[in-house]
């Protein structure tokens, strides 16, 4: 029998669908944490912004541990409402403030620009979008402040016929690289992404199952909505090694700096750079050394942040190294002219060049470098990962960052290009 029931019909059946589920969408208290810590330092009692909370699980998560302050906003009254009643549970009602209004038109007063220290969307951003969601909600944000935001994405080059036919019937996905290109065109830089495991999906998906096997479909838009759940499921059941969600942790990208890739024109400026910021030519050299490797030079990793009139204020450059048989990115040098030095110059065209890296599809990037600085873009010492370089260096300055969690990490010696002299 053909199901001639209305959209609202079809959209109150899906939430009472969902209505006291644990979750809404892929995730874990698990990831929630680890996602907290990759988003950085907070301030006390930061400023959160929930957006499409749900019924709040990360919100109550944010509020108990990380002592946030949290305006939870929703367009389904009955979500907000379990949140209240849950804060309630918990004593955390001074912590949660729950607003009924649309993610996608946050102009009324209670959002000026600027208010929050932390915005969080997880699994929701999909209603308006990922490039609007990053490209609208930057203005909320405090100097300094950061978004969390996932978004299911391809995490294979080649999707199967079924996958891609039900993708492009419900919201069509692209690729890692792609979605990551996409927040720079937006007008953010990456702090983090993390690919969640396939243990978030059975949060999700195995308390949604029963739900569906008990549910009776009398009620209107009812049969509709079991329908559509259980081709989701069984799509996920078939496809789940071709699709995942990501979730990324962007900063909206220093305004006074634009960065770009080197052109043959800028090597002679690029040079006088490395010259300038460093006490020999040595670095100047290394430069020009690499260019002339075929195997180790990536011309689209190699960027600049312009000067106002232009030219290269600062550099950084990737080339390809190995990790025992493992391709992985060097990043040396960065530099960045005495005249514009500590005034974050440096620090845009490194974000650059690693979301670059991530563009191309990338997963692991080495630095040898200073040990207070480089942390704040996301490096950890090496070692970690049982990786390490042929020559003695203090393990805190030897650092990987890893770009894709989903790639395993090799474990062994570094091996630099010729350039290197190591």
């Amino acid at each position: 029998m053909t199901d001639h029931t209305d959209d609202a019909s079809r959209t109150e059946a899906f939430f009472t669908l969902h209505h006291r589920l644990p979750r809404q969408s892929p995730g874990s208290d698990a990831t929630t944490r680890r996602l907290l810590a990759l988003a950085g330092p907070l301030p006390d009692r930061p400023r959160v912004l929930d957006l499409g909370c749900g019924p709040g699980r990360a919100a109550l998560l944010l509020a108990a541990e990380a002592g946030a302050e949290v305006t939870a906003v929703d367009l389904h009254q009955p979500f907000l409402d379990e949140l209240r009643e849950a804060a309630g549970a918990r004593g955390l009602d001074d912590r949660v403030r729950t607003v009924r209004a649309d993610m996608g038109d946050l102009t009324g007063p209670g959002f000026p620009a600027g208010s929050f220290d932390l915005i969080w969307a997880e699994g929701s951003a999909y209603c308006i979008g990922f490039d609007t969601a990053v490209r609208d909600w930057q203005r909320l944000l405090a100097p300094g402040g950061a978004m969390m935001i996932s978004e299911c994405v391809w995490t294979t080059d080649a999707p199967s016929a079924g996958a891609r036919d039900f993708w492009d019937r419900n919201g069509s996905l692209r690729t890692l690289p792609e979605t990551t290109a996409a927040a720079g065109a937006a007008g953010c830089t990456v702090d983090a992404v993390l690919v969640q495991p396939e243990s978030d999906w059975d949060e999700y998906y195995v308390p949604l199952a029963e739900r569906v096997g008990s549910t009776d479909p009398g009620a209107p838009g009812m049969a509709w909505a079991l329908a559509a759940t259980r081709e989701e499921l069984a799509v996920r059941r078939e496809h789940g090694t071709e699709y995942g969600y990501a979730a990324y942790v962007l900063r909206p990208a220093d305004p006074r700096w634009k960065t770009r890739p080197e052109t043959p024109e800028d090597r002679a400026a690029v040079h006088a750079v490395n010259t300038a910021a460093f006490p020999t030519r040595d670095e100047a050299d290394l430069v020009d050394a690499l260019r002339a490797d075929s195997e180790a030079w990536l011309p689209e990793l190699a960027r600049i942040a312009e000067a106002p009139d232009g030219a290269p204020a600062a550099y950084a450059l990737l080339t390809r190294c190995r990790v025992g048989d493992a391709p992985a990115l060097a990043l040396a040098p960065v530099a960045t002219s005495p005249a514009y030095q500590r005034q974050g110059a440096g620090q845009a065209v490194v974000r650059a060049v690693l979301d670059a890296a991530r563009v191309r599809g990338e997963a692991l990037v080495l630095v040898l470098g200073h040990p207070e600085y480089y942390p704040r873009f996301g490096f950890v010492p090496a070692s970690r990962y049982g990786i390490r370089p042929n020559f003695e260096v203090p393990d805190e300055a030897m650092m990987a960052l890893v770009l894709d969690d989903s790639v395993p990490v090799p474990a062994g010696v570094i091996r630099y290009p010729a350039a290197f002299g190591v």
